[in-house]
């Protein structure tokens, strides 16, 4: 059997949104024949000529454009920044205009899913952000059905837009059980998307 490749793609600051890339890969590898790629974006500056090592020094390796062109599908995580994708997330998708020119990324699946530390700081703003630029490449949103139990009993994150989670006031949330659960459902579902699509 042929495995492929999904990315999950995340930009995280206090931690919560790696939590959720981390589970969103393991929903990845519970379906056969899909593997995770799991990629962070770099911080960027104010200051221009600052530049982040090649390499971090902990957590996923930095993604690099090729990644969104040698996977199947792809998952796009963001803290919300006034109902909106982090800065570092956002400059890296405006770096894409080559393989939107080509259509690279045309006809593949793609999920996204958000960390914000306010119950109603714009977390489904931020996914409808995110999928904007998905919608431009030409991809295919994959969603949150609410056949998954979690989406109707959450009382923290949790949206039929993709994954989201509540970090509290001072991000010390960890993910709740509910929150977990729709992570691993999204991953899965993005990976089932992309098996069918490559085939």
């Amino acid at each position: 059997m042929t495995t492929r490749d999904v990315l999950v793609l995340y930009y995280s600051h206090t931690g919560a949104v790696g939590d959720m890339a981390r589970t969103i890969a393991r929903g990845v590898e519970q379906v056969p024949g899909a593997a995770a790629r799991l990629r962070a974006v770099p911080r960027v500056s104010p200051v221009t000529e600052a530049t982040e090592p090649t390499i971090p020094d902990r957590g996923a390796p930095y993604a690099e454009l090729s990644d969104l062109e040698e996977c199947a599908g792809v998952a796009v995580g963001s803290p919300t920044r006034f109902g909106n994708m982090a800065a570092p997330m956002k400059y890296f998708w405006d770096r894409t205009g080559a393989l939107w020119s080509r259509g690279a990324l045309a006809g593949k699946p793609a999920a996204v899913f958000t960390s914000t530390t306010s119950l109603h700081g714009g977390q489904e703003a931020t996914l409808l952000s995110m999928m904007t630029v998905l919608l431009h490449h030409g991809m295919f949103l994959v969603g949150v059905p609410y056949t998954v139990p979690e989406l109707s009993a959450t009382a923290s994150g949790g949206t039929p837009y993709g994954a989201s989670h509540w970090a509290g006031p001072d991000n010390d949330k960890p993910l709740s059980d509910d929150e977990r659960r729709i992570c691993l459902a999204l991953g899965k579902r993005l990976a089932a998307a992309a098996l069918k699509l490559a085939s």
